[in-house]
């Protein structure tokens, strides 16, 4: 560290010089030693706007980067409210100890002497200057001018009511002056995390002028570091060298043997050779880092399998055969419809429809519009439930017969566990077949249809999450369950349903 004799007052106001001369840090070995910003960590510097929404591969320091800007701003300038939003409060802990305290502690004692502190807790530095900056899992009250949110993707996927939080109580605590940074590693294609990325990267293709409320979207890649390297030699499978060189051809790059051996045993070492995972914490491109992780997620095999064997794509109405729906209802959550036909064999579905707070005849008139011969509709057991109405209680049954809706088999009860309709439907995934178009959103559903997370036992739990993904896969649980029923009942479908052209479409 530089003497205070040789450092110059031009130097001491500058936020550039301080940032790259009289911080101190943990590396990655524990040692200590002074902050210089790394290449990623430089390209940062030169794009920072007002708000930053950061895509990454693990390990390049961007937290630190950050949370040292934070802190100097708070240091040297009066009135500064900062904050550090973690995943939990382990990790709220460690940042403040390992990173903003220990950096504030190994100051030059000019600096120290000069801005006296006049607060100094477990999760909080206040200064006389009326600066602080404070560490938590939740930022709400007051205004701050600066604000970190770390490891969001992971928030939004294991702690759902915290991202919503974030959202709703912490982001808006920013003025449109102030300085935000979100920053993570990805965690499948779902929540607030992915979202704002997805918002982020179409405002950049699209080069459109960022306001001071717009994310920028910064991405960085493994291979863009000099230390993901290794000077070693590995076997490398021809899979291997054909996903290196599907990457280089789509990054217009070469990978040096380091990097490939880098790669390769880092997925084997960290990641027990899982891919997903390896993309997940260091992805090649954005799109990459998306891809959806088969952890905790009930039919992440069997649509992998499906999408291989092209069972997703181009699945059209077929006339001649009858359109069957398997329905979600909710007393206050959304309503879920799958249209589906089975012919020969094959279990197609050539629709999906959903919608929040509607009355049941949005949804029949939904049916109507297409123009379809019904088959059997099928309804969870709570269909029969009565509820609460203007002018009179009735069941969800009741009123979708009113509407004219006929041919309904509600299920005579719930199943003891909802595990055992999952693995009734995982089963029958072989003989199912989907429309991309018509059913994209029911498709997007079930591949981020996961385990709910336990955060006291920190693993996956045996139970369901429910969120906005359940209704969807709930509905396509009814099919699971009942297509014994159905297949029995359904035997001459053809000759059936012929008449039924000229009689009541429901």
């Amino acid at each position: 560290m530089q003497p205070k004799s040789i450092i110059t007052e031009s130097q001491a106001r500058d936020p550039e010089w301080r940032i790259r001369n009289i911080y101190w840090i943990k590396d990655k070995d524990a040692k200590e030693v002074r902050f210089v910003p790394n290449v990623a960590q430089e390209q940062f510097l030169s794009r920072m706007w007002s708000r930053n929404i950061i895509l990454k591969a693990r390990q390049l320091g961007f937290s630190t980067l950050y949370q040292l800007m934070m802190l100097d701003q708070c240091i040297f300038n009066d009135n500064i409210q900062a904050g550090v939003i973690a995943q939990d409060q382990e990790a709220a802990s460690n940042i403040f100890r390992n990173k903003i305290k220990f950096a504030w502690d190994r100051l030059p004692e000019w600096v120290r002497k000069g801005r006296p502190t006049v607060g100094d807790s477990a999760q909080e530095i206040r200064w006389a200057n009326g600066s602080s900056i404070r560490v938590s899992t939740s930022m709400r009250s007051g205004t701050l001018q600066w604000l970190h949110v770390s490891e969001f993707g992971k928030i939004c996927a294991k702690y759902p009511e915290k991202a919503r939080e974030v959202l709703t109580g912490s982001l808006p605590t920013v003025p449109a002056n102030g300085f935000i940074c979100i920053e993570s590693t990805a965690e499948g294609r779902e929540g607030a995390f992915y979202d704002m990325c997805e918002e982020a990267k179409h405002i950049r293709d699209e080069k459109r002028t960022l306001t001071p409320l717009d994310f920028r979207f910064h991405f960085f890649a493994w291979h863009d570091s000099p230390e993901y390297s290794l000077d070693l030699q590995v076997a490398i499978t021809d899979k291997d060298l054909e996903y290196f060189g599907i990457l280089e051809a789509k990054l217009d790059k070469r990978l040096t043997a380091g990097q490939r051996a880098w790669y390769i045993t880092t997925r084997r070492t960290s990641f027990a050779n899982d891919p997903f995972l390896m993309k997940q914490e260091y992805p090649s491109f954005p799109e990459e880092a998306f891809e959806q992780s088969i952890e905790g997620v009930y039919y992440a095999a069997q649509m992998a399998q499906a999408r291989k064997d092209g069972r997703i794509g181009n699945v059209p109405y077929l006339p001649g055969y009858p359109v069957n729906t398997f329905w979600d209802i909710g007393a206050h959550d959304g309503t879920a419809i799958w249209f589906h036909q089975h012919v020969r064999g094959e279990n197609r579905f050539i629709r999906f429809y959903e919608s929040w707070g509607e009355p049941y005849s949005h949804f029949v008139a939904e049916m109507q519009r297409h123009g379809y011969v019904w088959g059997k509709h099928y309804l969870p057991h709570d269909a029969k439930h009565r509820r609460q109405g203007r002018d009179s209680n009735k069941t969800p049954e009741e009123m979708l017969r009113e509407l004219g809706l006929a041919n309904i088999s509600v299920e005579s009860s719930a199943i003891s566990r909802v595990i055992v309709g999952i693995q009734q439907t995982r089963d029958l995934f072989p003989t199912i077949w989907m429309d991309a178009t018509h059913c994209d959103p029911g498709i997007r559903h079930l591949d981020l249809y996961r385990k709910d997370w336990n955060e006291n036992r920190g693993c996956w739990s045996d139970d369901p999450r429910h969120d906005e993904n359940s209704e969807a896969a709930d509905a396509l649980r009814q099919f699971g369950q009942r297509f014994q029923v159905y297949s029995e009942s359904q035997s001459s479908h053809i000759s059936q349903y012929t008449a039924a052209l000229t009689a009541n479409p429901f």
